[in-house]
């Protein structure tokens, strides 16, 4: 499994020797075409191996982020919301609803934005549950928005070569926290210097993690949010899991909310009250 990890330096240097070949076809283009072929097969393997085994219920959490959001991508819509390769099986991208939605590729021009001119930039990104971190990445830039109509073609070429290198050059910045029973969540595009936690640390749940940011392999700013049943999102295997949400006619669902949904988490009930004073 290691090995099948490095697929990317295999296809890297296979597409190096087709490059540096000069004199037609020859044992240096032989050998790139073969790397090529090899690099691709390890890929198509290990993302095969992720694939998940078996049916497995869903894990309940809090919603991790607070306000209106619409749902992308996701589990309700069909699954493999993304694709099973960084056990993304079950993910699901979300986006800070700020009023009515904005028709995509409204122009061609600028071909991107900066990020601070989407409304989900900045936004908290909490803890769905209680845990501990165990991984996270936080120098990846963020940079302009695929927006525009030629931008988003450029996403499609970018990502593939992304998707050669670490999670981090897929995810940008990223949070990965163990919530125990082998389930391990994953935050991803987090924007650049916002993250509040490092590893090690223990978490509640509602604890700020980081902020929204595009960071990674993102067409504008958002939240990719999966579980996965490792901390390692190039062998894992992606987990289900259901949330508590409240759609704009005001009815509860428990659940994934569907692909362009709008809706605002539903906070949990409170614990408890604390124990008073004893009886005299």
């Amino acid at each position: 499994m290691i090995v099948w990890k490095r697929h990317g330096l295999v296809f890297g240097a296979g597409t190096l020797c087709v490059l540096l070949n000069n004199g037609g076809v020859n044992p240096l283009w032989t050998l790139g075409v073969v790397l090529l072929a090899v690099g691709g097969v390890m890929r198509w393997s290990l993302t095969r191996r992720q694939r998940p085994r078996g049916e497995r219920p869903p894990v309940a959490l809090r919603v991790p982020v607070e306000g209106r959001w619409q749902a992308l991508n996701g589990p309700a819509t069909k699954v493999p919301s993304h694709t099973h390769s960084h056990a993304q099986t079950y993910a699901i991208d979300l986006k800070y609803a700020a009023g009515d939605p904005e028709p995509p590729f409204r122009n061609l021009w600028p071909p991107g934005r900066r990020p601070e001119r989407h409304p989900s930039f900045g936004r908290p990104v909490l803890a769905p549950a209680d845990g501990v971190v165990v991984a996270t990445a936080g120098r990846m830039r963020d940079h302009l928005s695929r927006w525009s109509l030629p931008a988003f073609a450029y996403m499609y070429p970018e990502g593939f070569v992304r998707g050669l290198g670490w999670p981090c050059h897929v995810w940008g910045n990223y949070v990965l926290l163990d919530l125990g029973d082998g389930v391990v969540a994953g935050f991803a595009h987090l924007r650049r210097g916002s993250l509040r936690v490092s590893a090690g640390d223990r978490v509640r749940a509602g604890d700020h993690l980081a902020d929204c940011g595009n960071s990674g392999n993102s067409s504008e700013p958002h939240l990719h949010f999966q579980l996965m049943d490792g901390p390692d999102p190039v062998t894992a295997r992606g987990v289900p899991f259901t949330w508590t949400y409240r759609l704009d006619d005001g009815t509860e669902h428990d659940g994934v909310p569907a692909d362009t949904t709008f809706f605002t988490a539903v906070p949990p009930p409170p614990g408890p009250p604390p124990p008073g004073p004893a009886a005299p």
